[in-house]
Order: structure tokens, then C-alpha cells, then sequence
């Protein structure tokens, strides 16, 4: 009879172990966003005059066995835009992420993030940028 309970618990547990290297299996297959820059540090605009619109590219590779979806693409201020692939980026295949950063009404340090939202483990990536815009003194630019 003891037996019994001891089969029982050894069936499981290899059960279990199986289905943890599946899922393993299954998460390493998922499509993998990279980046061609260390997003790591933010990209560093410089300094920049407040008005300026400035762009960066984010180009990255779907490192992935499945297709990589990218459902939305957040931006932490109405100064930034956004445009991404809205097509499925296969297996091996590369794209991009263009931002906008447009310098209007601000002062000072800046430090922004964009935030990536995919068909990724995690589903979520953020990417960051920094600027320092000085305010033009209208009064001398009027002389």
C-alpha cells in the first residue's frame, strides 16, 4: 500500500519538471526585441535650444522564433511622438522606432522615456533620452 502514494508522488513531480522545461522551451522562442544601441543609458540629445524638434531612430532586430507585434509604443510627455512598425517584424528581421522630441516650452534638464509594448517576455521595454534645452532670452534676441 505504500507504494502506492510514493509512485503517485514521483509521477508528479516528473510531470511538474516536464512542464516547467516546456515552458522554458516555449519562452525561449518568444520573439526578442534588440536593440542595435545599449538602451541601457539613455541616448543624450545634448544641448539643444528650446524650439528645436530633434529625431533618434531606435533600430532594433526581432531575435525571436516567432513573429514580433509591437502593440503600442508609450510616451512619458505630449513633447514626444512616436512611430513604429505596425506590421509583424518576422524571425531575423530588423525595423525601427522613431522619436520626435520637440523642445517647445521647455527648460533645463530633460529626461523622457518611451516605453515599448510587444508581443515580448517581458512585455514591456523602456528605452530613455536626455536633453538639456536653454531657453532663448527673447529680450536680446529682439536687439
Amino acid at each position: 500500500m505504500a507504494v502506492a502514494p510514493l509512485l503517485f508522488f514521483l509521477f508528479c513531480c516528473s510531470q511538474n519538471k516536464e512542464n516547467k522545461s516546456s515552458a522554458g522551451e516555449f519562452q525561449d522562442k518568444l520573439p526578442k526585441i534588440e536593440f542595435a544601441e545599449d538602451i541601457s543609458k539613455p541616448f543624450d540629445f545634448g544641448e539643444l535650444k528650446e524650439g528645436d524638434v530633434v529625431e533618434h531612430t531606435y533600430s532594433f532586430k526581432n531575435a525571436g522564433e516567432f513573429p514580433l507585434i509591437i502593440n503600442n509604443v508609450g510616451v512619458s510627455c505630449g513633447c514626444t511622438a512616436s512611430e513604429w512598425p505596425r506590421e509583424p517584424v518576422a524571425p531575423g528581421d530588423t525595423s525601427a522606432i522613431k522619436i520626435k522630441f520637440n523642445t517647445k516650452g521647455k527648460a533645463g534638464p530633460q529626461a523622457k522615456t518611451i516605453t515599448v509594448f510587444a508581443n515580448t517576455s517581458p512585455a514591456s521595454t523602456s528605452i530613455n533620452f536626455t536633453a538639456v534645452v536653454s531657453v532663448i532670452d527673447s529680450a536680446k534676441s529682439s536687439k
